[in-house]
Parts: C-alpha cells; structure tokens; sequence
C-alpha cells in the first residue's frame, strides 16, 4: 500500500477546520497536521492509502469553496516527510546544510518530497506558514554534493511556480548555529 499526503489551504480559518473535519469523515485518512498559519490561513495535512488522500483532498477542496488557496496530493511520498512537517527529526550527524525558502506552503511541501528524493538526503525541519508571514522554509542534511543536489532540485521546483525566496547550501555549519536548529 502507498503511502500519499495531501494538503489543503484555505484563506478562512473557520472554513478550514469545517473542511478539515469533513475530510477526515469521509475517508480512511490521518492528519498529520492541522491548524492555522500566517497570515491568517489555514492547512490541513492528511496522509493515508493514495486514493483515500485523493478522495479527502477533493472533499477539503469542495467544501474549502471560496476559500481555497492551493491543495496538493503527492503519492508515493518520501516518508521522511512526515516527521519533518512535525518537527520530530533529529539527525545522526550534520555535514552539510541545506535550507530552501518558499512563498508557498503547498510548493514547498512538493519540493521537500523531491528533495529527499534526489538524494541520500535527511530532513531537519519542514517549517510551513507559522511565524513566517505566509512563507515556508525545509532544512535538510547530508553530504555536499548530496546537499547541492537536494537544493538545486527543489529551486528547479519553486522557481517553476515563481515561489522560490532563497536557497542556501552551508558546508560546514557551525556548531552554535546548529543548536538552535535543533
């Protein structure tokens, strides 16, 4: 069985929580997450078997109506993914760094997915809308080159849609700035 998630964004926080609740009524789904992030949006963040995440996407997406920023459904998705959205990674070790910044929760969550495909890649952090003014950054670790490719990979995508920010490779980061990542 694949595993898939889904994402749904809407501009009210009202209507979200109400789409949210029939998302999960009407099919075999879990949320990863749900809640409100800047600036006044909220997301909703289902995972299950793919056409169950299909099915709750277009449920959240007909009863998001007017409110309706973006959803997305990525089968077969790097489940490294989850654990980053929920801030529950942590690393064996740091080499290098990699940080990709997005003005768009939904493209970043597809970059983060093609990212930690692209190569022998581990996930930090998938920061999506909260504290940040509507943006979202990925943190991730590996090797260099591994590093270089991730974050060439996920520009390709963010800079497709026109929603990339930055992206920033560090080889060697410092101790002290690694502390307050984790």
């Amino acid at each position: 069985m694949s595993q898939a998630i889904g994402m749904v964004e809407f501009t009210s926080i009202a209507r979200g929580i109400y789409a949210a609740d029939q998302m999960v009524k009407t099919s075999e789904v879990e949320i990863v997450t749900a809640g409100s992030s800047c600036p006044g949006k909220y997301i909703a963040i289902v995972q299950g078997d793919v056409a169950a995440v299909e099915d709750s996407v277009s449920v959240g997406v007909r009863f998001a109506e007017e409110f309706l920023v973006d959803s997305i459904v990525i089968p077969n998705v790097n489940p490294a993914v989850f654990p980053a959205i929920t801030g529950a990674t942590m690393p064996d070790e740091v080499q290098a760094l990699g940080i990709m910044e997005s003005f768009s929760l939904s493209t970043m969550v597809i970059a983060a997915d093609a990212i930690l495909k692209s190569a022998e890649l581990q996930p930090i952090e998938l920061r999506l809308g909260n504290g940040l003014g509507g943006k979202s950054f990925f943190t991730f670790t590996g090797d260099v080159a591994a590093v270089e490719t991730g974050v060439e990979t996920g520009k390709a995508i963010a800079e497709e849609k026109g929603l990339l920010v930055n992206a920033e490779v560090i080889p060697s980061p410092s101790e002290r700035l690694l502390a307050s990542l984790f």
